[in-house]
């Protein structure tokens, strides 16, 4: 009898380590997408308000050396005239190690050369560096280069256009589509 009480012990020990060690490998995923999540939540505020200079300070290493601070400020503060940032979706994140891409959908109001109510459909990187994620707030280029060393998420998460969207007579209408919708109304 206490040989079959001793052996359960050590099986429900053993269930009880394994679920422990299962739990917290699901939390670790868990917390690894929230992070992801408040990091691109974060970016967008900052981007949103003109907090440039701290904006700069979310990119990852490699884009840091390819443009100073000043630079970035300026290019953005050109562009603010252009806009009104309004609120963000974030709909799916996948984590893989020290990469990330998120899906998203920023809503706004565009200012000029006309106005109106948009949106833009965008899939974003994320890299992780000394434990903290970074956005990759990139060109074509330099998002390539984070998915050259990550080949195996690249083919499931491979880069896409961003799809920008206007609002007109209340519907959703791709802006590639415009020219085509102009032409057909000549």
């Amino acid at each position: 009898m206490t040989m079959r009480l001793e052996k359960f012990s050590r099986l429900l020990m053993f269930a009880i380590l394994c679920a422990t060690c299962l739990t917290t490998g699901a939390l670790g995923a868990a917390s690894d997408e929230s992070d992801v999540r408040g990091v691109v939540q974060g970016t967008f505020s900052q981007l949103r308000d003109g907090d440039y200079a701290s904006l700069y300070d979310r990119l990852p290493s490699a884009s840091r050396r390819r443009i100073s601070r000043n630079q970035f400020v300026n290019q953005l503060q050109r562009t603010r005239d252009l806009y009104e940032l309004d609120r963000l979706e974030i709909n799916t994140v996948r984590v893989s190690n020290d990469v990330a891409v998120a899906d998203t959908t920023a809503y706004g109001q565009i200012k000029t050369p006309f106005q109106g109510e948009g949106k833009i459909v965008l899939r974003q990187y994320l890299v992780r560096e000394d434990g903290e994620w970074r956005l990759a707030l990139e060109d074509r280029a330099g998002v390539q280069r984070l998915l050259a060393s990550n080949r195996d998420f690249a083919r499931r998460y491979p880069p896409r256009q961003p799809r920008f969207f206007l609002k007109r007579d209340g519907r959703w209408v791709d802006a590639s589509q415009l020219n085509t919708m102009r032409r057909r109304s000549r």
